[in-house]
């Protein structure tokens, strides 16, 4: 505004002087060049509003000899505007022919009075010179200050929206780092239900046969024994192998200092659980992320029954179709949905008689754990939280199968699950 006041005062000043004089080489009075001079000059107050009516108004007053200064700065600002250049060159060129023809009426008149009678070339020459030299540098600042005020602008958009993005990206990164430790509070809570349910229940089930038949069957009751530390041997096993796999993937994580941008432990994290499931996706990790190597499989069936028979439970296995290789992490969940039927036997029906059935079909596997009821033997006190089911069911949906479970007509229980071979072992 202290600019544009500035020049508005010093084009007043000079329209009023050069309207003056102009006003007396044609006889007419000087009052009427200061009238006409003071509100043409003041017009450059509205260059940033109105570029378009400054330059009219430039052009207007040019055959009176006025307004170099209101020409020169209205020309820079519409070419600097957003005014179409289809409306900037129009006026350009009308504010060119303007001058062009009053300076060429004025340099004759000016050589015809000081008696000298130059060539029409010298003439046209001066003329075009003044001309451009008054319209042309104006224009051409005026069009690259344009320029380079929309790079700016668009550089600013731009990265405006990169930081917007950016910013949508970290909360993505956030959202994904949740998922993360949700999914892995649940898988490790999952593993553990696995591990410690079906090994302390069988020891459970051990200890009780033990005090029972401790003074009666002394024999028995050391063999009771050895089995006791079998499965508490193998449930550490299980657990210190789940616990090495935690603190290999935590090794990895490197300690930050509190100035760390937030953003890029969160995109680890979130990195670290798209490799898991991607890797996954090919084979190389279980459905609960842990390496291949780990875990149970389908061919440890058979042990596992025989640890629920020397419990003391009368369970059969039956396999159906020709026995093959699947993928890791279809072989564990089957695996573990047996497991934790056996298991619930145990704490549900105790001395109930139980069927383990194995099916191999073409492109999936069908398992069923069914008992009968029970035969009214002493419940092993075993507590039971709930999460038995509704982890089998996690593992089986998690591959795309089918598990269903339920009372049956004789007073028993059923789990049944099919699970897809979509993941063939290599």
């Amino acid at each position: 505004m202290a600019l544009d006041v500035a020049l508005a005062l010093v084009s007043v000043l000079e329209c009023v002087l050069e309207g003056v004089q102009f006003a007396d080489e044609h006889g007419l009075p000087g009052a009427l060049g200061a009238v006409v001079g003071v509100p043409a000059g003041a017009s450059l107050l509205l260059r940033r509003r109105w570029p378009v009516a400054v330059v009219l108004v430039s052009i207007a007053i040019t055959p009176a000899e006025m307004g170099f200064l209101l020409s020169i700065v209205g020309l820079y600002t519409l070419a600097a505007s957003e005014v179409p250049r289809r409306i900037t060159a129009v006026l350009a060129g009308a504010s060119l022919a303007g001058t062009l023809i009053v300076t060429f009426v004025r340099f004759e008149q000016d050589m015809a009075q000081d008696g000298y009678q130059p060539g029409l070339w010298v003439v046209v020459a001066f003329t075009v010179a003044m001309a451009l030299g008054l319209t042309a540098p104006p224009v051409l600042l005026g069009l690259y200050v344009g320029a380079r005020r929309r790079l700016v602008d668009s550089l600013r958009e731009r990265a405006d929206g990169l930081e917007r993005e950016l910013s949508l990206l970290a909360d993505r990164a956030e959202e994904r780092a949740v998922w993360a430790r949700n999914e892995e509070r649940t898988r490790i809570a999952r593993e553990m239900h696995d591990v410690v349910a079906h090994r302390v229940s069988l020891m459970v089930v051990h200890a009780a046969a033990l005090q029972a038949v401790a003074l009666k069957d002394p024999e028995k009751a050391s063999k009771n024994a050895g089995l006791v530390g079998d499965m508490g041997r193998q449930a550490l096993t299980e657990l210190r192998e789940m616990l090495g796999v935690l603190r290999t993937s935590s090794d990895g994580v490197v300690a930050e200092k509190p100035a760390a941008a937030q953003t890029q432990r969160l995109a680890a994290v979130a990195a670290v659980a798209s490799a898991r499931v991607s890797a996954g996706a090919a084979g190389g990790h279980d459905d609960d992320g842990g390496p291949v190597g780990d875990g149970p499989c389908l061919d440890g069936l058979a042990d596992l029954v025989g640890q629920s028979r020397a419990a003391g439970m009368a369970v059969e296995l039956s396999v159906e179709g020709e026995e093959r290789a699947y993928g890791r992490r279809v072989e564990r969940t089957a695996y573990r949905v047996v497991q934790e039927a056996l298991t619930n036997v145990h704490k549900h029906a105790p001395g109930a008689k139980a069927q383990v059935r194995l099916a191999h079909r073409e492109g999936e596997v069908a398992l069923q754990v069914e008992n009968g009821p029970s035969d009214g033997g002493a419940d092993a006190g075993l507590p039971s939280g709930g999460n038995g089911l509704v982890g089998m069911r996690e593992r089986v949906s998690a591959l795309g199968g089918v598990f269903v479970s339920g009372p049956t007509e004789a007073g028993g229980f059923r789990v049944s699950a099919v699970i897809p071979d979509r993941v063939r072992a290599a």
